[in-house]
């Protein structure tokens, strides 16, 4: 038997935004047969793979990974790993977790990455759409809430061709795209209809740093136009009776050390752009990894203190956000 939830009071940032907790979105296109039309025409597409902004019309559906595609991923996903994730927001956790699948490689090159031995050096198991689909299957079983894909970008067809088989084996969880936000907008099209909860990172605004940091100067423009498609499919964040997304966007910044100017522009495009409503966690776990820990960046080597983090949040407010995850705060 399930655990029972426990009992608390909502949050004012989640009060006015309670639904009634309905079948995700994904299985209503799966019954029609959209989702296989969609996933079909999303792995042929890989033959002249534009999944990503990086636009490298690279085949991938020969074989293993090409050496000159960014992402290092060929026919098949790889995953790192997988489990029932109690360190991700409230609002995904829950009481039985967020049933996470963390995708090796990504299609950036942030030289501060936390996951650098996933994303860039790509450690992980190569799987078919049957054994992706087994890890979503398993996490259901374990009594996730969701099943939350981390750094989808580059293997959309594969999660679209192992959802269906996991939707033929009962799969009936919501789904949660964990994305850095440097998304194609036709890729986004596929989703549409499909993800029931886009959750990604907005990094940077500044092209100069979006291009020393992210090795991708044009980082900025596509995420704006990223996160404007997701909230016109989902919309704002909304949460069932017990606090558990159930649909729309929620948005992560991480705040660094001196990127104050930068985080202002990231919050003043949420909220005159996209949503004053839009929820945000202004997350303040930064520690120089990867390149930014060999002294290479020595103005991302240090933590930011929680001044830095409090005024970010100071510095949303301002622009206009008000509805934030709080549970690292000090």
């Amino acid at each position: 038997m399930a655990a029972s939830p426990p009992p608390h009071a909502l949050p004012s940032e989640l009060v006015d935004f309670v639904v009634p907790r309905s079948e995700p979105a994904w299985l209503q296109l799966f019954h029609s047969g959209e989702l296989q039309r969609r996933a079909r025409r999303a792995v042929d597409a890989l033959a002249s793979c534009r999944v990503c902004p990086r636009l490298c019309e690279i085949d991938r559906l020969q074989g293993p990974a090409p050496q000159s595609a960014v992402c290092h991923t060929g026919r098949h996903a790889r995953l790192s790993g997988s489990f029932a994730h109690f360190g991700e927001e409230d609002v995904l956790r829950g009481w039985r977790g967020s049933g996470t699948i963390f995708v090796s490689h990504c299609n950036l090159r942030c030289v501060f990455c936390q996951n650098w031995q996933t994303s860039q050096q790509g450690v992980g198991e190569e799987v078919d759409a049957a054994a992706f689909a087994r890890r979503m299957l398993s996490l259901q079983e374990q009594g996730c809430h969701n099943i939350n894909i981390v750094t989808p970008e580059h293997v959309v067809p594969q999660l679209l061709e192992a959802l269906v088989i996991a939707g033929e084996q009962g799969l009936k969880l919501p789904l949660v795209y964990n994305t850095s936000a440097y998304d194609d907008l036709q890729t986004l099209a596929l989703l549409d209809g499909v993800v029931d909860i886009y959750m990604p990172d907005f990094k940077f605004l500044d092209a100069a740093a979006c291009k020393r940091y992210l090795l991708a100067p044009d980082y900025g423009e596509v995420a704006c136009a990223a996160l404007k498609e997701m909230h016109r499919q989902v919309g704002p964040l909304q949460v069932d009776s017990q606090g558990v997304a159930v649909r729309g966007v929620l948005v992560r910044h991480l705040v660094m050390p001196g990127g104050e100017a930068d985080a202002r522009r990231v919050f003043e495009f949420l909220a005159d752009e996209v949503s004053g409503d839009t929820f945000i966690n202004i997350m303040g776990q930064y520690r120089p990894a990867g390149k930014a820990a060999t002294g290479r960046y020595p103005e991302i080597a240090g933590l930011p203190d929680w001044r830095e983090v409090d005024r970010a949040e100071a510095v949303a407010k301002a622009a206009g956000l008000w509805r934030f995850d709080t549970r690292f705060r000090s």
